[in-house]
């Protein structure tokens, strides 16, 4: 049995060493400056340049512009990643709420309807959702980023399947009570759904927060950015025969990963609540 034990034990921090070693070689080459990094390309070993390119990366305006620096771009990606967790929760919740309790023609149906979106990724319906968002006059702004892709065929059966688990004797008391719908929804559904909402914001925040391919096409103004396109934006700023900014690069690397790291770690129990039990 300890044999085993020990096994398993090897096997898990032989993953944890694959999982965070590329984090610490990218953090360890953020602390040398760009020359050396482009001349022996990754470095083992510390630098002495210390946490200079996070400073930079933090204060300094860059890009094109030279109006954006790193606060801006983390202000972007918090908006975004906020806005796609709540929104998603929101419609996910309102949705899967009608679905469960209204009981209305063909309801099955069109649940089904939203879940078979899920076969449908962002870059098939790219075009059609950058049109309407182009004719709304939402290009360039953060409506433009959140609005056109809150709506989740995940977060609507999540929370479908966990209303199918709520005993109807609370909807029946609630009618006694004289609760309306709404009222029901928000004194009573709502606090159940505490740990499915945890979870369901941690996955829709760090889907929010990587999102790269939507951004680079709704906001063609650097004052948008996020952090996860400024990084590709550092490595592509070359002044005649200068040398890209991989320290710098290597740093927003880093930065970019903290508020999802920080996110899963505070809900963490909440999350696993969320996923593997069912709290009424």
């Amino acid at each position: 049995m300890n044999k085993l034990r020990i096994g398993d034990h090897i096997v898990l921090l032989l993953g944890v060493f694959f999982m965070v070693f590329p984090v610490v070689l990218a953090f360890i080459t953020s602390t040398h400056d760009a020359v050396t990094v482009y001349r022996e390309g990754l470095q083992f070993g510390f630098g002495d340049q210390g946490l200079k390119a996070y400073e930079t990366v933090l204060t300094k305006a860059g890009g094109f512009t030279k109006e954006v620096n790193g606060l801006v771009m983390l202000k972007n990606s918090l908006i975004l990643g906020f806005g796609f967790a709540i929104g998603k929760i929101v419609i996910s919740m309102a949705a899967a709420y009608a679905i469960v309790y209204f009981r209305f023609p063909m309801a099955s149906l069109c649940f089904w309807v939203i879940f078979c979106t899920l076969l449908l990724p962002l870059e098939v319906r790219i075009l059609p959702s950058y049109e309407i968002v182009q004719r709304l006059g939402m290009v360039n702004t953060y409506a433009g980023l959140i609005v056109p892709l809150i709506a989740s065929a995940t977060g609507t059966f999540f929370f479908r399947q966990f209303f199918m688990s709520v005993p109807d004797e609370l909807l029946e008391a609630a009618r006694i009570d004289g609760a309306g719908p709404w009222k029901f929804f928000i004194d009573i559904l709502v606090p159940l759904s505490k740990t499915m909402i945890a979870a369901i914001f941690i996955i829709m925040f760090v889907y929010g927060w990587n999102q790269y391919l939507w951004p680079t096409l709704i906001t063609t103004d650097e004052g948008f950015f996020t952090l996860v396109r400024g990084i590709k934006q550092i490595l592509q700023v070359w002044v005649g025969a200068q040398i890209p900014d991989y320290d710098q690069a290597m740093a927003m690397a880093i930065l970019a990963m903290i508020p999802p790291v920080l996110i899963v770690v505070i809900f963490q129990s909440w999350f696993i609540k969320g996923l593997v039990e069912s709290d009424k």
